[in-house]
């Protein structure tokens, strides 16, 4: 493993968020799993938390002074500096019902900065990694750098708008900011949760757009955007992973799409 701190903690995020992805694949699509329901109304499963076990294990083995937020067992203390940021399965309604449009998901922090992402797609076999500085990669087999903007520049009216739930987009956007929305892009799709940031990331997308994001959905994502050429942000602009919402762009009309969030009548 290298010495250098960000390149060392990347190599073991790459390693472990396929790790983890397989075991998922021990439950995707059976028919005896077994779906629970969290106080939010989110799904839970015994591959959420079996996945969500390793990663923590693996980290403590080689990182124990790192810090750790993950979706199922929340905070672990430490005194490094860097905090690693898990959502064992990003997509669980998509798991569940046995599409395979889900992610591990592995991310790093350092102080306040998200610094490392690390995704795989188990049914899928393939993923993204990036670190500040090291650029962003996708690799299904052989890992090759990838940038946002290879859709190049949309004209009006085209375009590739995704999100992972347009009626939960609608009630917090308002009817007529939405509308702005469609027509500003000429496909809307909702390819969501953190798929869809995959696609911007390699330019087969424009836009991301979520209005509810928790931390550990964010996390990984973040670094991958940036890295592949891209902007992530909340709704107000602000690059953060602790927003509450993201927008992702592969860049130029970013700012296009804040001035629409911006006429909507956002409920909070």
């Amino acid at each position: 493993m290298s010495d250098d701190p960000l390149k060392s903690r990347l190599e073991l995020a790459r390693a472990i968020a396929v790790e983890a992805g397989r075991v998922t694949l021990k439950y995707f699509r059976s028919r005896e799993l077994a779906v629970q329901r969290k106080e939010d109304g989110s799904p839970l499963t015994i591959a959420d938390q079996e996945a969500e076990t390793l990663l923590r294990r693996r980290i403590g083995e080689t990182f124990p002074d790192d810090a750790i937020v993950g979706e199922e067992y929340g905070e672990q203390s430490g005194t490094s500096g860097y905090c690693w940021v898990l959502d064992p399965i990003d997509g669980t309604k998509s798991f569940v019902t046995g599409v395979p449009l889900y992610g591990t998901m592995v991310g790093v922090m350092q102080g306040q900065e998200a610094v490392i992402g690390s995704i795989w797609f188990p049914g899928l076999d393939e993923g993204m990694y990036a670190a500040t500085g090291f650029g962003a990669w996708y690799f299904s087999g052989q890992a090759e750098p990838v940038r946002s903007s290879i859709v190049g520049q949309r004209e009006p009216g085209g375009g590739v708008l995704l999100t992972t739930c347009d009626q939960t987009l609608a009630r917090r956007l308002g009817h007529e900011a939405w509308l702005r929305l469609g027509a500003e892009y000429g496909v809307c799709r909702t390819w969501g949760d953190v798929y869809g940031y995959m696609l911007v990331a390699t330019g087969r997308a424009h836009v991301m757009l979520d209005p509810i994001m928790n931390v550990w959905d964010a996390a990984a994502v973040m670094p991958i955007i940036l890295e592949a050429g891209g902007k992530f942000t909340d709704w107000h602009g602000f690059p953060r992973v602790d927003g509450g919402d993201s927008v992702a762009t592969g860049g130029p009309w970013h700012d296009d799409v804040l001035a629409i969030l911006a006429s909507g009548n956002v409920q909070t």
